[in-house]
């Protein structure tokens, strides 16, 4: 870990970019207690709960009478850290407990163990209430609402309400449902399931997998059970993680670097299986180590977030396990798609929704998808003759456009060199007077401009392009114009932001990523086309063995021919059944809090001492773009020897903040403007506490740099 951070420059960071060297590896707690202790060693038997001795079958008892029971947690814990020993043998920097942005060292593990209920918060920014006390602590529970949940819970079946309990409340806490009160540490009764139901909804008995494969489940002769169990184990690390992910007290992420995650762990394939047992530990180790996107505090990417309408849609998808080609395969995901993407085309302002559209993996794929379907467009021939038989292409996008337009021009062997890119102002937004340059400069050199890639939201500043002027132009020049709303599309579900895509309704195609500023999970992009058919007749090959066209149903739903995939996964369950449950309304009022949320940060910020705005004026988008200038650059004069330095601030700052787990936001040079932060906000869990503390953890972080 990182030195902690003082009041005065630490010696080994300087500027130089890199964290220093991790302190050596300590043994783990967790190894010491399983050699030994106070009680002595103990046997595998003894650490699963069962005295000495105690007959197959017997209430387990806690290996240990003079130690009070453990909780299910701390369980979960002690056999987690002696089944993976390096796990737990990260040291925390001798740090004051004021000063750690997760309290004393120690105490951030203890939090995340103890699994709050994501219900309401104690106070803004504090993380969710607990039902129970951390370890050690004598604070009192909470129980009133835990026990309404719990009541809640009781209602799902095999077994899971008892589980959710058990993470609410302990096993030492269970709430008792009937008049009489069990015995203190006795194990709740599990059931044997006697009915003949197909699938079982009784509580399961508990099951070993430590003797199990993946071939004792179904479609396993008789493996209902052990399925039954084996899922809802998996949701139960499922659900801890979810719980986790919107607690401010856990971190963001629990950072190593590659070399030490590849040393720790055994990541390599193996001829013989693993068992049940092993195969969840290997659930729970990859959750430990992913990032929390959906924390109140990352802000790194475009995508973040976590919906659980989402969540569960992506769940139900992934049971379905179909594929988007036929309607014969997926008959409700097709309309599904067929009734959003309209939708979606109404939003944009095509009349009655009209048109065509298809979720592809990305807005890239998106992006590319235009730029085919634009050639095709002017030169049908391309589909059987290829680049020869057409003229020399050339597409426009400007300088400040996604990197996906120079790629798909490379894959469709138009070449990069045949994507001009046109000036921006000072704020990112294309100049349409260059555009309308550079397509008569190309016209005069022989060349053909076939496309414009317009940018409603760019990936760094959040510019959008003046959409009416460049739709103006490529109606004069017959150019197909895209706009690329992969950022920005969201935007036209606020009455208060759309006019800022004002013109998109003059574009013969639009990407939008729902997964981005709507907070779909990944991955949720749209290609719409304006003109019906189209799609089709570029992409289409009459594969017969699929798309037989003496079918007893309306072959027109039949979509996967004008797909460039033929196995095609289900994207649009997740967005219309958040559509479903927020509405319109729902996604306008999440779009609206992140964009104020930006204007919040931007006021903060925009006057405060150590920072400096990368362009003048409120931000279009949620992106915040800044550099923040330590004490020691402040005084210097604005020549090369102080940007040499300030380029080195925002990775260190970065690196920091990955160490300690706090927080991330990115950061990248643009042009001649050397490393700054780029915040993005698209998470509707975010407050303007966790803004704050964006901006005082940079400021601790960077003070002595």
């Amino acid at each position: 870990m990182l030195s902690p951070v003082p009041s005065v420059p630490a010696p080994g960071w300087g500027l130089r970019g890199f964290p220093p060297p991790r302190p050596p590896l300590t043994p783990s707690r967790g190894a010491a207690a399983a050699a030994g202790g106070a009680c002595g060693p103990r046997s595998r038997r003894q650490l699963r709960g069962a005295a000495p001795g105690a007959p197959t079958g017997a209430a387990p008892t806690h290996a240990c009478p003079g130690r009070p029971r453990p909780s299910a947690a701390r369980r979960s814990r002690t056999h987690f850290a002696r089944t993976f020993p390096r796990a737990h043998t990260r040291t925390h920097a001798a740090r004051p407990p004021e000063a750690h942005p997760l309290g004393p060292p120690g105490l951030a593990a203890r939090r995340s163990a103890s699994l709050p209920f994501p219900c309401a918060m104690a106070s803004p920014g504090s993380g969710f209430w607990p039902f129970g006390a951390d370890e050690g602590s004598a604070a009192a529970e909470s129980p009133g609402t835990a026990r309404a949940w719990c009541q809640a819970a009781q209602k799902l079946t095999g077994g899971l309400g008892n589980k959710l309990c058990a993470l609410l409340y302990g096993d030492a806490e269970k709430p008792v449902e009937t008049g009489a009160k069990a015995a203190p540490g006795a194990a709740e009764p599990r059931p044997v399931c006697t009915c003949d139901k197909k699938p079982c909804g009784c509580q399961k008995a508990d099951v070993n997998y430590a003797f199990l494969h993946s071939t004792d489940l179904l479609p396993a002769c008789n493996g209902e059970i052990t399925t039954m169990s084996f899922l809802q184990d998996v949701v139960d690390i499922l659900l801890q993680y979810v719980v986790k992910s919107f607690d401010r007290s856990t971190k963001v992420i629990d950072f190593h670097y590659p070399n030490e995650l590849l040393q720790e762990y055994n990541w390599e394939l193996a001829d013989q299986p693993q068992t049940l047992e092993e195969i969840l530990l290997n659930c729970r180790t990859t959750l430990k180590y992913a990032i929390k996107t959906g924390h109140p505090r990352y802000f790194n990417q475009l995508s973040t977030g976590l919906d659980m309408v989402g969540l569960a849609a992506d769940w139900l998808t992934s049971a379905a396990n179909t594929n988007m080609f036929t309607y014969e395969i997926a008959p409700v995901f097709v309309l599904l798609e067929y009734v959003t993407l309209r939708k979606m085309r109404e939003m944009v302002g095509w009349p009655g929704g009209c048109g065509d559209g298809i979720f592809s993996p990305g807005g890239a794929i998106s992006n590319m998808y235009a730029m085919l379907i634009a050639r095709f467009k002017m030169f049908p021939e391309v589909k059987e003759k290829g680049m020869a038989a057409i003229p020399r292409l050339v597409a426009f996008t400007s300088e400040h456009s996604h990197f996906s337009v120079k790629k798909g021009a490379a894959a469709l062997g138009i070449g990069t060199d045949s994507v001009i890119l046109i000036r921006c102002d000072e704020r990112g937004k294309m100049i349409p007077s260059d555009l309308e340059r550079r397509i008569l400069e190309a016209k005069q050199k022989g060349f053909v401009p076939f496309l414009v890639s317009a940018t409603a939201g760019t990936t760094v500043y959040g510019a959008f392009d003046p959409l009416i002027a460049i739709a103006d132009i490529c109606k004069k020049y017959k150019i197909w114009m895209h706009v690329d709303g992969a950022w920005g599309g969201g935007l036209l579900m606020s009455r208060k932001h759309k006019w800022k895509l004002n013109g998109v309704e003059r574009a013969n195609s639009v990407t939008w990523n729902p997964h981005k500023m709507m907070g779909v999970p990944l991955q949720c992009s749209a290609l719409l086309v304006r003109e019906e058919g189209l799609m089709q007749s570029c992409n289409q090959m009459h594969a017969s063995y699929l798309f037989q066209q003496d079918k007893h149903y309306d072959l027109s739903y039949d979509t996967g021919d004008k797909a460039l995939q033929c196995g095609r996964h289900v994207d649009v369950f997740k967005l219309w059944l958040m559509w479903r449950a927020k509405g319109t309304t729902g996604f306008e009022a999440q779009i609206d809090k992140c964009l104020e949320l930006a204007e919040y940060l931007y006021n903060k910020i925009k006057n405060r001492e150590g920072y400096e705005m990368v362009f003048d004026g409120k931000p279009q988008h949620t992106n915040v773009c800044f550099w923040y200038i330590p004490p020691s650059l402040r005084s210097m004069e604005d020549n090369e020897e102080r940007m040499s330095r300030l380029m080195k601030v925002a990775p260190v700052i970065k690196a920091r903040m990955m160490e300690y787990g706090t927080t991330m936001v990115s950061y990248q040079p643009l042009g001649d403007k050397v490393n700054f932060f780029r915040m993005v906000i698209s998470n509707p869990a975010a407050t303007h506490q966790d803004i704050d503390f964006l901006i005082d953890e940079i400021e601790r972080l960077g003070q002595d740099l």
